[in-house]
């Protein structure tokens, strides 16, 4: 490589480095988000429940919380999970572009480890969609109920939350088609 290409070279991967790590700070943003919505996520509603029909109903208050339901649990700690990873991750990049050079090995490993984590969120996203969309429209066939017009609040955070990890996984995403790009212009 002479001194011209070096220095193209340089600046390309000073350039890839910036988006690398603009792209890890806004997954670990969302995710983090994503993590502490639905993790601080909680309603109580008082409601009627009719025991006997001639007598009157009785209020009972009935809580709402993101740990009743595994789901909520599995999507709160894959979050959990990607943005701990998001943090020790921009750790690997600053490794990997010390100095101007890029250690192929270490990439492939980075690489490797955000399409898991795409994987992951994807896998807690489509479990925590699931539960939520039977909660706000209810499942006739086995007499399921809709409880987000009882518990409206608790379902908004939950889809506010599902959103943060979507777009916290798409971050991941193009980290990963940025990674290999990379990986394809150092071979």
């Amino acid at each position: 490589m002479d001194g011209v290409e070096r220095k193209t070279f340089v600046q390309t991967q000073r350039k890839v480095s910036i988006l690398d790590m603009v792209l890890r700070v806004l997954a670990l943003i969302l995710t983090l988000a994503a993590a502490i919505v639905l993790g601080m996520n909680k309603q109580t509603k008082i409601v009627p429940i009719k025991i006997i029909a001639t007598l009157p109903p009785v209020s009972v208050p009935v809580p709402a919380r993101w740990h009743y339901l595994s789901a909520f649990t599995y999507h709160v700690v894959t979050n959990a999970i990607a943005c701990a990873y998001a943090a020790i991750s921009l750790l690997l990049v600053l490794v990997i572009y010390k100095g101007g050079k890029s250690r192929g090995g270490l990439v492939i490993v980075i690489i490797v480890l955000d399409l898991t984590m795409v994987a992951l969120l994807s896998s807690g996203n489509g479990a925590a969609g699931a539960v939520g969309i039977i909660g706000r429209r209810g499942n006739s066939h086995v007499q399921w109920k809709e409880v987000c017009s009882v518990f409206g609040k608790f379902c908004d955070r939950v889809a506010a939350s599902v959103l943060l990890s979507l777009l916290g996984s798409l971050a991941f995403f193009f980290l990963v088609a940025f990674g290999a790009l990379r990986l394809k212009k150092l071979n």
